[in-house]
């Protein structure tokens, strides 16, 4: 099922977002009466096609990794005396940008909309609430203690824990001082913990933000009393089975569930010897651990789980907007993201992320089938990110993509000429090598993850 999930959910995925990127070059393009030749999305074979009244064919073709919008251009080949005031090269060189803008900023647009549908449908969020501080970390440094909520990062309000996240990955590889504003269970006046980061997660291929500070988030206590096994996983080879409660490992107690999380976390490749309790018989099992992650970020992995417990009430808020309200939210989201996207592909540029976090069409495939599986929210919002994503990369000034059509044409209307086709030309093949190279590259890091 959950491969039917992945198919479906990057189906539509492509084809909402490449459909809506195609159809602002198309609606723009028509609007400064630019003659549109075909409208496709996909590549090679069509499946479907069909024309308009005004001539131009629209095609649905068998590879669904993008489209295109041909326009009549005379640089492409001869166009009729009568066309020629239809053709896109003909146009000036603000409706020429107008075109070319339009495809990200529809892109822009539809996370906008996304966004706004799912801040009125509104979600439930766990408050972050600081369950535990590691002696010596950054947050104990700065003074945060047990039973604190976070309320504020760098001024930013966090309603829960996924807000707390994303103020936080927008400081990845930085130095400097990262400011919370916290407020106990007794107090309603926050007060301000400055953290102090130096190069704090720099090069990170795969960074944990939170518990990098050295924050434990509250939860529930969760009795060691495995639920799930992984058919494929150490447990499994080891003979646990569910309902085994865990009472030690390698001698130390177990207590609750996210002690043997963290304990496993630190021992990846490692053999240990969990001492169990199976229909009121202890047992001792041994257990080869496996690893997750590569390098620095590899971590032990046991391939069990525990049954879930329901959160307290007062744990728990539910954030909505009203129609009104939830276009401004739309928009601060879709600025928020598209700021935080710009911002990590400089950090890569630089080396202040590790370019192992470039994902290609595989991980983007798994991502879209987990999000359609968890539910309509998830994979909206998943939408959205991506929408956002692809509207920035295309704005990047790179020929071959829109960003680099819009930088020949702010030349043009800067100097009063076009830029010559020699250096057009030349641009395009070193933004075509760019391209092939990044996305090798996510494709390269999508197969280490597999």
């Amino acid at each position: 099922m959950s491969a039917l999930y992945m198919i479906v959910g990057t189906l539509v995925a492509l084809g909402v977002l490449v459909t809506f990127h195609e159809f602002g070059h198309f609606w723009v393009a028509r609007r400064c009466g630019v003659k549109v030749l075909r409208f496709s999305v996909g590549f090679g074979t069509p499946l479907l096609r069909w024309k308009d009244r005004q001539g131009t064919e629209y095609v649905v073709a068998a590879i669904p990794l993008g489209g295109y919008v041909k326009m009549l251009d005379e640089r492409e080949g001869e166009v009729p005396a009568e066309l020629q005031d239809q053709s896109f090269n003909r146009k000036t060189v603000r409706q020429r940008i107008a075109i070319v803008a339009a495809g990200p900023i529809a892109n822009f647009l539809l996370a906008l909309v996304f966004f706004w549908v799912l801040a009125m449908l509104g979600s439930q969020q766990v408050r972050p609430v600081v369950g535990a501080v590691e002696a010596g970390s950054i947050a104990a440094h700065a003074g945060l203690v047990s039973g604190e909520e976070i309320v504020a990062v760098d001024g930013e309000a966090t309603p829960g824990w996924s807000a707390v996240n994303l103020q936080l990955v927008r400081r990845l590889g930085e130095s400097g001082v990262l400011t919370f504003s916290v407020r106990d269970g007794a107090s309603s006046e926050p007060v301000a913990r400055r953290l102090q980061l130096d190069d704090w997660l720099k090069g990170s291929e795969e960074p944990d933000p939170i518990r990098s500070l050295g924050i434990r988030p509250w939860r529930p206590a969760l009795a060691p009393v495995l639920a799930e096994i992984d058919p494929k996983g150490p447990a499994q080879s080891a003979g646990l089975k569910a309902g085994d409660r865990l009472l030690s490992l390698d001698g130390q107690p177990l207590d609750d569930w996210q002690q043997v999380v963290d304990r496993v976390r630190t021992l990846a490749d490692t053999r240990i010897v969990l001492h169990i309790e199976r229909d009121g018989a202890p047992i001792d099992v041994p257990v080869s651990l496996a690893t997750r992650g590569e390098g620095k970020a590899a971590t032990g992995y046991l391939g069990a789980g525990v049954k879930p417990v329901d959160w307290p009430a007062d744990m728990l808020r539910e954030v909505r907007y009203g129609p009104l309200d939830a276009v401004a939210e739309g928009a601060r989201r879709t600025w928020t993201m598209s700021v935080l996207t710009l911002d990590s592909l400089k950090k890569m540029l630089f080396g202040e992320l590790s370019v192992k976090n470039l994902s290609g069409p595989i991980t983007i495939a798994k991502v879209a089938g987990a999000s359609a599986q968890s539910g309509i929210g998830d994979f909206l919002n998943f939408l959205a990110y991506l929408s956002i994503s692809l509207g920035v990369l295309n704005l990047l000034p790179i020929p071959v993509l829109d960003g680099g059509h819009l930088l020949f044409y702010l030349i043009e209307w800067v100097r009063g000429r076009p830029v010559s086709d020699r250096v057009q030309g030349w641009g395009i093949q070193i933004g075509i090598s760019l391209v092939v190279g990044v996305m090798l590259l996510a494709l390269i890091n999508d197969l280490g993850r597999l």
